[in-house]
């Protein structure tokens, strides 16, 4: 496997935002990823729950399921409830082909909750780090069965959203158990070194979301003490090459570790305040342009 250019859906409809893209389907959404010239997708709520189905509307786009989101919590759940839900987004997702699963743990998560992002972001307790390490890790078994890996999703508004967090968590779990994803516009956002974490742990790292960020808009939510979701509403994300991030060091740092995998563009905004295609163009051009590829 070598590297991969793919896109997620959320730039058309929006699962944490319902209402964001609600007029878009998921047929329009995958036609418009391939025009654009993306090999690739992450699920989204809309596409069938079937995977035969969703084959027959991939195969003829050229398109493949790079990975999908899971939600876990691990730190405010009986295990056994987590891990029942896994196992069957990581039986489709195996179906569908794809080698990782993105896992997020939304245990104390105010991502989707109307709090300040900034000003309330949460904590975990010893004992909950306790959970979520060995919890993590019983999942990178379980998907081990599957022979696929458990990529661990930080992000702002949970409990591992830091540079601090991210270590933790790398250092108390096993490397052959639980692996990283590396978002670059979550890092930014949380006003971490996305550079510093590539480097740091290029060996862990198996999926990779490439998002930017609208850096008014994003110094707008902290002094206005928005939430994430009126971030997102509100514009602070965008796609490579349109916001603050200098993705040229970021890539060569990637292209130089030797990662194999997806590179997924991740680009939440209102498709009526930003064109989804042309985003897709101007992200799959900016891409080339930096990448070769």
């Amino acid at each position: 496997m070598t590297i991969n250019l793919g896109i997620c859906p959320i730039g058309w409809t929006n699962d944490d935002l319902p209402e964001l893209g609600a007029e878009n389907t998921f047929q329009q959404a995958l036609s418009e990823m391939a025009l654009a010239g993306f090999t690739g997708t992450e699920i989204g709520n809309k596409y069938p729950k079937n995977p035969v189905e969703l084959h027959s509307h991939l195969e003829p786009r050229g398109m493949s399921i790079a990975s999908g989101w899971f939600s876990a919590f691990l730190t405010t759940k009986p295990f056994e409830e987590t891990a029942k839900a896994f196992k069957l987004k990581l039986d489709f997702l195996h179906a569908m082909g794809s080698k990782v699963i993105v896992v997020s743990e939304q245990g104390h998560s105010i991502q989707c909750l109307d709090r300040p992002i900034y000003d309330e972001k949460p904590t975990f307790s010893e004992e909950e780090w306790h959970l979520l390490t060995t919890g993590l890790e019983k999942l990178g078994n379980m998907a081990h069965e599957k022979e696929m890996e458990i990529v661990f999703h930080h992000h702002m508004g949970t409990c591992i959203q830091t540079t601090a967090e991210i270590e933790r968590l790398m250092e108390e779990t096993q490397p052959d158990k639980v692996s990283l994803l590396f978002d670059t516009g979550h890092l930014v956002f949380s006003g971490e070194d996305p550079l510093y974490i590539y480097n740091k742990y290029a060996n862990r790292i198996k999926h990779i979301h490439f998002k930017d960020i609208r850096e008014e808009r994003m110094n707008n939510v902290k002094s206005e003490h928005s939430s994430f979701l009126q971030g997102v509403k509100a514009g602070v994300f965008t796609v490579p090459g349109d916001g603050m991030i200098d993705f040229e060091p970021i890539w060569h740092a990637i292209h130089t570790s030797d990662y194999q995998g997806w590179i997924m563009v991740e680009a939440e905004q209102d498709p009526t305040q930003a064109n989804p295609f042309l985003y897709a163009k101007m992200a799959r051009e900016y891409m080339n342009q930096i990448t070769g590829l």
